[in-house]
């Protein structure tokens, strides 16, 4: 238990910090929601104009890219944050172990989301799905089919783009792959892609295609939801060149499937604004929340009915790998000791 001396200046640089990032202190009940996202503000602030639109509560929100579980912790009872909005199985059960969230029952979440998708105790729901998939260069990969086993292939040498092992997309892949495989084969494939590196893994997804179009790496891992972003970028164009110089292949389409991991959504532990959290989590996953997750940012909604966006249609159906998702966070302590036993970020030369 922190004291009131740890809390205090915490707090006090808290609030300094709010009041820079859009809301100050604790929202006023009944009128507000706050948000700490993971997800970038052009990702889901069409979700919380909707909301706003149709309940007329303001949200507000606090977007950094890592430390937002550790900084609720720190937070503690002073904490303004009533919901967590993030990416990856690990980040939703980790913030559960840190014992930043609480459980939530509502029969509007336990409808829209399906029971593989959310924590049996109500601590945190998937939201949305993406599949982990390869990039591969239109010109120069001539297959149209592949298995994560495969990227192990000598004959890959030199021509694989991808960001750090360290990052938690990547963690929850490899530790599909110690599931599926166990630790020897898993460590081994693991080196093997290593070794058919292109260079020393380095940016976002966005990035390893990027790579493809420059003709640095012929294929490269990444989400689906990045083609769509690349497809559609007006206000920088040549990520539409990028685009069109790769496919997207599924991999292990033929046997288990491709790997998938979520967005999704937690309550804070210390929710000053409660209900008006608990209202938010009900429209993300409902019709009208999953729609626009679907349309705008072309991620596969998890509410059963709800469409494809039409660019997400054009890219075909595929498997969904049944691994469970809390085998995958089990797991990704581990994924990520091997990712440095085999100094995989130290690139194919280590």
């Amino acid at each position: 238990m922190k004291s009131n001396a740890t809390r205090r200046p915490l707090y006090h640089l808290l609030m300094v910090a709010t009041a820079m990032s859009g809301f100050v202190g604790v929202a006023q009940a009944g009128s507000e929601v706050n948000v700490y996202s993971y997800r970038q503000p052009t990702l889901v602030q069409p979700l919380f104009d909707g909301f706003t639109k149709e309940t007329g509560i303001k949200v507000n929100m606090i977007f950094a890219k890592k430390g937002l579980i550790e900084r609720i912790y720190q937070e503690d009872a002073n904490s303004p944050a009533d919901v967590l909005l993030t990416v990856d199985i690990g980040r939703l059960t980790g913030s559960v172990n840190k014992g930043i969230t609480q459980a939530v029952s509502s029969d509007v979440l336990s409808k829209n989301i399906p029971a593989i998708y959310r924590d049996p105790d109500g601590h945190w729901f998937g939201l949305t799905q993406r599949a982990r998939v390869i990039y591969a260069a239109r010109d120069r990969v001539k297959q149209d089919a592949i298995t994560y086993e495969e990227l192990a292939d000598p004959k890959w040498k030199g021509k694989i783009c991808m960001r750090s092992g360290q990052h938690v997309y990547n963690v929850a892949l490899i530790a599909s792959m110690i599931k599926h495989h166990g630790e020897d084969k898993a460590k081994t494939w693991l080196k093997g892609l290593r070794d058919n590196l292109a260079r020393d893994p380095k940016g976002n997804d966005r990035a390893q295609v990027k790579g493809v179009f420059s003709g640095e790496c012929d294929l490269a891992i990444g989400n689906t939801y990045y083609m769509a972003k690349m497809m559609l970028n007006d206000k920088q164009p040549e990520q539409k060149e990028w685009a069109a110089s790769v496919k997207m292949l599924f991999p292990n389409s033929a046997d288990r499937g491709t790997h998938v991991n979520l967005s999704g959504v937690v309550l804070a532990k210390n929710a000053p604004n409660r209900d008006n959290a608990v209202k938010l989590m009900e429209y993300l996953s409902s019709a009208q929340g999953q729609e626009i997750y679907a349309s705008v940012n072309h991620e596969y909604p998890l509410k059963a009915g709800i469409p494809w966006s039409d660019l997400v249609k054009s890219w075909g159906e595929f498997k969904t790998d049944p691994l469970s998702l809390e085998d995958i966070a089990t797991l990704r302590k581990r994924a990520s000791e091997m990712v440095d036993e085999v100094r995989f970020d130290q690139g194919p030369s280590s």
